[in-house]
């Protein structure tokens, strides 16, 4: 008698046990149960921790609560100004409501992820190539929306949406290489002539001064002179202006007609002692 007393007590011990296993359950802190009781949903959300389901009748989904980085798959497609590009993103989508992830969408991250795809050509058809490279903000906000739009009723919140990477054609990429070479060719060359007009005007004012200055005009003179000899050159041509030789004429209190008419005696004595004249 005893010996059964013991036998039924170890076997419902067993039984109680193996009850307990199947029944036990834990909840991560990233992750919310929902129990589906004989096909019906449990009002009561599982929390993290420790908690039991009645093994064979309840069946409890984890819904994962972490931030999940999906990323797009490359869509190809023609641009408002008929180009052809292919544009790949990334979502940033987090589950709010584990009760809608579970009760009213399949497979909710199939589901966004089909939805980023067919948002993304939609944004690539409505969207000019330069959009595409340089106002993606813009662009990134609006594919948001679109994918945000369907997946509040999953229970679904996308966070953040960016696109990637534009890739063009090799004619495109050509044609763009080409643009841009050519405004820069047109912007250097605004810049050399902004230059020569601003050069031009200040030897305006230099010429200008030396007029009203003629003194200044033998101390550049002078100036070239020190320049052309630190140079090491064995032959030194320089220029002798006739406004010098005036210049010193009126220092010296003679008018300047004589200085004119030596000069043309010299030239003209040069010239009678060339060979062949």
């Amino acid at each position: 008698m005893l010996e059964e007393l013991l036998t039924a007590a170890v076997a419902t011990g067993a039984a109680g046990a193996t009850y307990l296993v199947a029944a036990a359950r834990v909840v991560k802190q990233y992750e919310r149960g929902v129990v589906l009781r004989l096909g019906r949903l449990r009002p009561q959300v599982r929390g993290p921790g420790f908690t039991m389901i009645v093994p064979f009748v309840d069946r409890l989904h984890k819904v994962n609560l972490q931030i999940v980085t999906m990323p797009v798959p490359a869509q190809e497609g023609i641009t408002r100004d008929n180009v052809t590009v292919r544009v790949d993103a990334v979502v940033y989508f987090k589950v709010v409501d584990a009760t809608a992830a579970v009760v009213n969408v399949e497979d909710y991250r199939f589901a966004v992820s089909q939805m980023a795809q067919t948002s993304l050509r939609s944004i690539i058809g409505k969207s000019d190539l330069d959009d595409l490279l340089s106002n993606r903000e813009k662009l990134n906000q609006g594919l948001e929306l679109m994918i945000d739009s369907p997946a509040v009723g999953w229970g679904v919140q996308i966070d953040r949406v960016e696109i990637k990477d534009v890739s063009l054609p090799d004619t495109m990429k050509r044609s763009m290489a080409r643009q841009a070479e050519a405004d820069r060719e047109r912007r250097a060359r605004i810049i050399n002539a902004d230059a020569e007009l601003q050069a031009s005007r200040k030897l305006a004012e230099a010429a200008q001064q030396m007029a009203d200055t003629p003194s200044a005009l033998q101390l550049r003179l002078l100036q070239t002179i020190v320049a052309v000899a630190a140079e090491k050159n064995s032959t030194l041509v320089l220029p002798f202006p006739v406004e010098l030789l005036r210049f010193l004429e009126r220092a010296q209190g003679t008018p300047p007609e004589p200085v004119v008419e030596t000069l043309g005696e010299i030239l003209r004595e040069a010239g009678n002692r060339a060979p062949g004249s």
